[in-house]
């Protein structure tokens, strides 16, 4: 429909053209007439008065003005024919009449150049008869013949001389030519230039690799036509009219890369973020954004670029054409997007989308540095490294910073239940995910530019190592301050161990266990194994005691036994052990605790009191009824951690995590 919106509009301006071409063609026709009556007669009469003259000096003066007023005539009825063809022929047939033009062209200024060499003759046959000295013995009036002749002959002179500057006029011959060529070259670009389709994977979450169905970028435009549009171009340069030409193309293939990319959805562009806004709420446009992005440098404008420099390669002005094309196709809106990004809120979430577009900048370097390398793109090369700055300023401010903002959660107050932190799975899942070779590199990367900017070059390939080292330990730290907070001391056990056994368990084989060593996973294995000694001498070991005790009588016993179990199971019953390994065996210890010293004394009180009336009137708890209860103990509201052993999807739960900078509200809950 564009394209037949388009056509309609040349064609309604070519009749406009034509008929105004007409008309000047009718009024330089007249002329050109009027001048081929006139100069025969003039040549005549100049021939004549040399005859006439041939006993007096002024022959010689007429002699050598002849010659070259009469290759004048000859030149400027080539000039006639030549600009006849130019002005009837179509340029449909675009190798003919650029060859027509150039004839044109060509006797255009050798008639002005024969004008130049014609007057100054002819200028001196006129001063001659003004002399009073001369042959004839007195000076020549204006009115007199002879000088009349000389006068119209100068006067024609000057008049086809000025042929070549009119032709260049809208009207004129040569601006005619123009026209047709403009449109010849608007028809070319138009009906040749079709918008680039958008690979399907541009439209997927960006996960999947690119569909293998997706068809390649066709080449610019087909050759001949390159020819062709290479040709006119050429043909306007050497009278100075590339300008319009360059104007025509920018607007077309500005169109087309417009086009292409209304497949896609870049609204996001647009969005704003403040300095108190999450990443969180762009995040997913972030991924698009480099997508797109790719697509935008290595597709459509790598196009734009070699179509450029195919068609007016010869001109030197294509870097200027390109330059322009890239500043319409909307390349500053991507830039404009990346630094609306850097302004929001400095999160612990936004080092990895800054990461993220880091890296995508950093794939597309050398085709920005090569597209984007000549001055009339130096705008796009400032704004660009612009971006790069901010990008790497604030990844590696938000990294420095990460290990004081887990010491800052420190203040707050540890789960009630002495489940695991949310803080501790956030932190854990995190640096694991910036051990990542996904990510290591580029951070590497992105930290050796800020030091070289900033440190001296004092980088070390350590240094993300010794950073998440030290973020682990200010989070061991933090599991200590939140231990001694428990009131119960019991539940102070349950929580290391609960911690102990996920950094152990959860850690092992992986980018961050492998950096703490296996020595400090050891080390949290035996944690495990020492809180839960204590953690049963504190809570279980005294309530066995109290059946040992042989001090009072066994029903005395039995009641005490009963009331501390119902106050350490009431207590306890919403105590969590996060993992169902440590859980199971934690359940199972407590039962070897108390299930056999139970049993051996509910059977030497039910062997005293066989006369009883009631003999089961102290014993509440069966053996079996106690193995159900302390089995059902420390199940957490949602098992959410178990089989647990790798986190694939670390940004989806981040998000649960974390609103700010580790949110004091949730890391700790």
């Amino acid at each position: 429909m564009e394209h037949l919106i388009l056509t309609r509009d040349l064609l309604n301006t070519s009749l406009h053209q034509s008929r105004q071409i007409d008309f000047e063609i009718h009024k330089t026709a007249a002329n050109v007439t009027r001048i081929n009556h006139a100069f025969p007669s003039l040549e005549a009469a100049i021939r004549n008065m040399a005859c006439k003259c041939a006993t007096f000096g002024i022959r010689n003066h007429v002699d050598r003005a002849l010659p070259t007023v009469s290759a004048v005539f000859k030149v400027s009825q080539v000039v006639n024919e030549l600009g006849k063809l130019v002005s009837t022929h179509s340029a449909s047939d675009l190798n003919l009449y650029l060859s027509l033009v150039k004839r044109f062209r060509q006797a255009l200024t050798l008639l002005t150049n024969t004008c130049k060499l014609a007057i100054p003759w002819v200028e001196d046959v006129k001063l001659f008869l003004l002399d009073g000295t001369t042959d004839l013995g007195v000076g020549v009036d204006h009115d007199h013949p002879y000088q009349s002749n000389v006068c119209k002959t100068l006067h024609l002179l000057e008049e086809l001389q000025g042929t070549e500057e009119r032709s260049l006029l809208d009207q004129g011959i040569l601006g005619v030519a123009f026209n047709k060529l403009e449109d010849e070259f608007r028809r070319l670009l138009i009906h040749n230039s079709s918008p680039l389709q958008v690979p399907s994977y541009l439209f997927s979450s960006g996960d999947e690799e690119s569909d293998a169905s997706d068809p390649l970028p066709p080449p610019p435009l087909p050759f001949p036509i390159v020819q062709n549009l290479r040709a006119i171009a050429v043909c306007f340069a050497c009278d100075n009219q590339l300008d319009q030409c360059m104007s025509i193309y920018i607007k077309v293939r500005s169109t087309i890369v417009k086009a292409s990319l209304q497949g896609l959805d870049l609204g996001y562009l647009d969005i704003s973020l403040s300095e108190f806004d999450s990443v969180q709420e762009i995040e997913g446009y972030i991924d698009e954004w480099g997508r797109h992005l790719e697509f935008i440098v290595k597709h459509l404008l790598e196009l734009e670029y070699t179509l450029c420099h195919q068609v007016f390669g010869q001109l030197d002005v294509w870097t200027d054409c390109f330059s322009k094309i890239a500043l319409q196709s909307g390349i500053q809106g991507f830039i404009k997007f990346g630094n609306t990004v850097t302004k929001g809120k400095k999160e612990a979430i936004k080092l990895f989308k800054l990461l993220d577009m880091f890296a995508a900048l950093n794939n597309l370097r050398q085709d920005f540095n090569r597209i984007f390398g000549g001055t009339p793109c130096s705008e796009i090369q400032t704004q660009t490294r612009d971006l790069i700055k901010k990008v790497v300023n604030e990844a590696c401010e938000i990294f420095q910073d990460l290990s004081a903002q887990v010491e800052l959660q420190r203040l707050t107050d540890p789960p009630p239940d002495g489940s695991i932190p949310k803080l501790v799975s956030f932190v854990t899942e995190y640096t694991n995910e910036l051990l990542d070779n996904d990510y290591r590199p580029v951070l590497n990367q992105v930290i050796k530019i800020y030091s070289s900017w900033y440190d001296n070059n004092k980088f070390t390939k350590r240094l993300v190592s010794l950073e998440v080292h030290n973020i682990v330990k200010s989070l061991e730290r933090n599991l200590v301050t939140w231990a001694k907070r428990y009131e119960d001391t019991g539940l102070s056990y349950i929580f290391m161990m609960n911690t102990s056994c996920y950094f152990s368990k959860h850690l092992t084989g992986t980018n961050l266990g492998d950096l703490m060593g296996e020595s400090w996973i050891k080390r949290h294995q035996n944690h495990v194994e020492y809180y839960a000694t204590l953690y049963l001498r504190e809570s279980w070991g005294k309530i066995s005691a109290l059946l040992d005790n042989n001090d009072g009588d066994v029903k005395k016993r039995i009641r005490g036994f009963n009331e501390a179990f119902d106050q350490v199971y009431r207590k306890q019953s919403g105590w969590v052990l996060c993992d169902r390994g440590l859980r199971w065996e934690t359940c199972q210890l407590i039962l070897q605790v108390i299930i056999p010293v139970y049993k051996r004394h509910i059977q030497n009180y039910l062997a005293l009191v066989e006369s009883e009336v009631s003999p089961n009137k102290y014993v509440k708890y069966s053996a079996e009824s106690l193995e159900s209860m302390v089995t059902c103990m420390f199940q957490p509201k949602l098992d959410k951690y178990e089989n647990s052993t790798k986190y694939t999807n670390l940004m989806g739960k981040i998000k649960n995590v974390v609103a700010g900078r580790f949110s004091p509200t949730t890391a700790a809950a």
